[in-house]
């Protein structure tokens, strides 16, 4: 699924109004919103907030769409009557036995309302705001009802993720045909809650040619990525994976890239370890075959290892590798002399760090941590909210599809981000990584390409890690993780509206 700048959702939204018709579209806006408010609402009455555009459309339209059986009261300025839509939402829900009452600044009842709807500016939103905005979006957050944000919270810039003083503090926020930027990126994803958006029909290519293409996944979507082994599948078929981890002293980290391989599906895994490393390996790892190189002798370890490739369909290089000069020349000498797709964590990157213009063709994913990447991109530290931006002034010079770890996953192509909604501070735990990287080697010798290996793992390893999490509340290992993927894998098909995050 697309997600948007203000200005690609205005594009978007143009041509659906030019297929469907305005009115209609707020209609179905107002029924998706209807939908999901009983699960965020407690005792008391509906409250919409409803500013002047089509936003405060968006609300009426909501109200009008619940029982009448409910109290539901509106807010708004009656000398605005705004945009046809609008005007119908309005009418509609005076009919439906709607309180409509003028803006008060203190909006003194709100503390008892089941649920409050930020209507007030949506995709329209600029910083700063308006004094009398600013004024009803702190009564909307002093009442202490929940906050369901229609769009995006009203104080978040849809596009950047800025965050206005003051902002709404949603608990939810309900995007209205494609989710706005905005809410994904630090800081405004600390200001949306829980993230669900209604499509209504509308068409991501509506878009095209509009500067900064985003995508999400949704469950439906990686269900449908996600690899399947065949009836008739043998050992290598499912996918034979490559290992080169591991050292004398970080083996672990070769045993959980090798177990995230295996379980996320992978019939063959081929470990390639420095002999000092092997014994650890071979006491851990029963199902995974362990060979070594000699790590002392670059040259005659590249054939070694070049060797082996000729019986696997992906590489995935990287983690506990040393630092030394010589492991270095091997894993330029092993990434530049296979034509199989490559994943590179860890010591692979360190290695690469100053060669990336000697890999911009090859089939490559890179996997780097924030300190990883600031030193491969050259440019230092990443400062708070310039992720995405960093991130996609790296792929346009290199041009290699980059995994940037964090809070947020960032995923990307020279043409697209693709941002990751799944995951939990669980994962900030040692060997989470080294797991990913064995998936995203897995998915490679599956068939994905490079961007979909990168994405759907990430979405996998996310969701695994939420299970873990939920089993376990305090203690998550990566050990954890490798063995929920299994589990991670059964998706719910997505409703309606469709939940993001």
């Amino acid at each position: 699924m697309r997600v948007v700048s203000a200005a690609q959702m205005r594009a978007i939204d143009a041509a659906a109004v030019d297929r469907e018709g305005e009115v209609v579209l707020m209609r179905h806006a107002g029924e998706a919103i209807a939908r999901l408010i009983p699960r965020y609402a407690r005792e008391g009455p509906i409250v919409a907030v409803a500013g002047a555009g089509n936003n405060g459309g968006d609300a009426f339209a909501a109200l009008a769409a619940l029982t009448p059986r409910l109290r539901r009261i509106a807010y708004h300025d009656p000398a605005v009557d705004g945009s046809r839509a609008r005007i119908d939402a309005r009418e509609r829900a005076r009919a439906a036995g709607v309180e409509l009452r003028p803006f008060s600044l203190s909006l003194g009842d709100l503390g008892g309302a089941g649920l409050v709807l930020d209507g007030l500016l949506g995709v329209n939103a600029r910083l700063p705001l308006q004094p009398h905005i600013a004024a009803l979006v702190n009564a909307m957050n002093a009442g202490g009802a929940p906050i369901l944000a229609l769009d995006v919270a009203t104080g978040c810039d849809p596009t950047t993720g800025e965050l206005g003083d003051p902002h709404v503090r949603a608990d939810a926020t309900i995007a209205l045909g494609r989710p706005k930027l905005g809410s994904f990126v630090e800081p405004g994803r600390e200001a949306t809650g829980d993230l669900w958006c209604a499509p209504l029909r509308m068409r991501d290519a509506d878009a095209d040619g509009i500067a900064g293409d985003a995508r999400v996944l949704t469950a439906e979507e990686f269900d449908a990525l996600r690899p399947r082994r065949d009836a008739d599948a043998e050992k290598r078929s499912g996918g034979a994976p490559l290992i080169i981890a591991g050292s004398e002293q970080f083996p672990g980290a070769a045993v959980l890239c090798a177990w995230g391989a295996a379980r996320l599906g992978a019939g063959y895994v081929t470990v390639a370890a420095p002999p000092a490393a092997a014994a650890a390996l071979r006491a851990h790892l029963v199902e995974q075959v362990v060979v070594t190189y000699d790590d002392s002798d670059p040259a005659a370890a590249v054939k070694a290892l070049l060797d082996l490739t000729n019986h696997c369909s992906a590489i995935g290089i990287g983690p506990g590798l040393g630092l030394s000069e010589a492991m270095g020349s091997i894993v330029r000498g092993v990434i530049a002399g296979t034509t199989l797709p490559v994943v590179a964590d860890a010591g692979a990157l360190f290695h690469l760090g100053k060669h990336l213009d000697e890999f911009a063709r090859a089939r490559l994913v890179l996997t780097p941590h924030a300190g990883e990447f600031a030193r491969l991109s050259g440019r230092g530290t990443i400062a708070p909210g310039e992720r995405l931006a960093r991130l996609r002034a790296f792929l346009h010079e290199h041009g290699i599809v980059t995994l940037l770890k964090g809070p947020t996953t960032l995923i990307a192509d020279r043409d697209t981000v693709h941002i990751n909604v799944t995951g939990t501070s669980a994962l900030a735990t040692a060997g989470t990584g080294d797991v990913l990287t064995g998936m995203i080697a897995t998915l490679l010798a599956q068939g994905l390409t490079p961007i979909d290996a990168a994405r759907v793992a990430a979405y996998w390893h996310g969701r695994a890690g939420q299970l873990a999490a939920a089993e376990r509340p305090v203690g998550v290992i990566a050990r954890d993780v490798a063995d929920a993927l299994g589990r991670a894998a059964q998706v719910e098909p997505d409703g309606d509206p469709i939940r993001i995050f």
